[in-house]
């Protein structure tokens, strides 16, 4: 298997094979509304003022949903389609910063030509134009905004990246390929993967949050992405750390990671991998960890390729996935 398999998967294996499933599963405790919108391929999430704001895969464009829940594209078609691999790429994810809007753009599709914004972050001004803050990425999956400092998931290099308001960037991590026992790949092919040898997979960094001056990433881990393979794990803010510190593991595919008003972390699950389905539909779910206890408590469950999760306010949560679905969670 190729391995830029493993560094795209990120955006939603098997794309075109999204369908219905059964209805998500939420904890007790807590009430759910789901949004749904035909056609779309819904990926990073951000709060605007009042609006939510969504990035769509599947049409290359930015999404507003106001206070009264109307959803409405807007700003340029950003490049948009299937990558070599036949995975999905365009607009990751969007955040305001200030008096623009900032959008981390995926790779070239495979049917397109190079593009100005691909594999780039870039900032819309009010008026629509588009500059580039930097194009020094193969795959910028996800990023957050602190302290005037962009820090990003570059997916494909497996990295952590620092970005200047100026595009001045430097790596603060690369993470290492993880090992995985030849026993647990029996079951895959009991011929490539013979006894008593190890197999090494790209970390495959995706979902990235910030606390207490550390910063916590979701390894997603490449193919084939085994069940209870995927990590969480940290560094300080600051970089220089030799190795990232393990704070999670045993986690299937974790694809987005955030932390509630409450201090604990929220881990979203994009699923469990099977031979030859790809990933299972209704596998993927929402976690959340006690930082203190390490206890976990699943609260949104039996969701399909979900991609990323927002914390809302101190009751609410809101959950995207390539199905075109908003899954917003209450706290009752």
């Amino acid at each position: 298997m190729h391995s830029l398999r493993g560094l795209t998967i990120i955006a939603g294996l098997l794309f075109l094979a999204v369908g219905a499933s059964a209805e998500p599963a939420v904890a007790p405790g807590y009430r759910l509304e789901t949004v749904n919108l035909p056609g779309a391929a819904f990926a990073g999430m951000s709060r605007d003022g009042e609006a939510l704001l969504v990035t769509d895969l599947a049409s290359g464009r930015l999404y507003r949903r106001d206070a009264e829940g109307k959803l409405v594209a807007f700003g340029p078609v950003f490049s948009h389609g299937l990558d070599v691999i036949g995975d999905p790429t365009g607009p990751y994810r969007v955040v305001r910063a200030g008096n623009v809007l900032v959008v981390a753009q995926g790779w070239t599709p495979a049917n397109s030509d190079a593009g100005p914004y691909d594999h780039a972050l870039v900032a819309i001004d009010g008026a629509g134009a588009v500059r580039v803050i930097s194009s020094d990425f193969w795959n910028p999956f996800d990023f957050i905004l602190a302290n005037g400092v962009y820090y990003v998931i570059d997916a494909a290099r497996n990295s952590v990246e620092r970005v200047q308001t100026d595009g001045q960037k430097n790596t603060i991590m690369t993470f290492r390929r993880m090992a995985e026992a030849a026993t647990a790949l029996q079951d895959l092919s009991p011929t490539e993967f013979a006894t008593g040898n190890s197999y090494e997979v790209d970390a495959v960094p995706t979902g990235i949050g910030l606390r207490d001056r550390r910063l916590y990433v979701a390894l997603f881990g490449g193919f084939p992405f085994l069940a209870g393979a995927g990590k969480i794990v940290s560094i300080p803010e600051t970089g220089g750390a030799s190795n990232p510190r393990l704070d999670v593991d045993g986690l299937n595919a974790p694809v987005a990671i955030a932390f509630d008003n409450d201090g604990a972390m929220l881990v979203l699950e994009h699923g469990i991998y099977d031979q030859p389905e790809g990933f299972r539909k209704g596998s993927g779910r929402l976690l959340r960890l006690d930082t203190m206890t390490g206890s976990r408590k699943i609260i949104l469950d039996a969701l399909t390729r979900p991609v990323s999760v927002l914390v809302w306010d101190e009751r609410r949560l809101v959950v995207s996935d390539l199905g075109g679905n908003l899954h917003f969670l209450t706290r009752e």
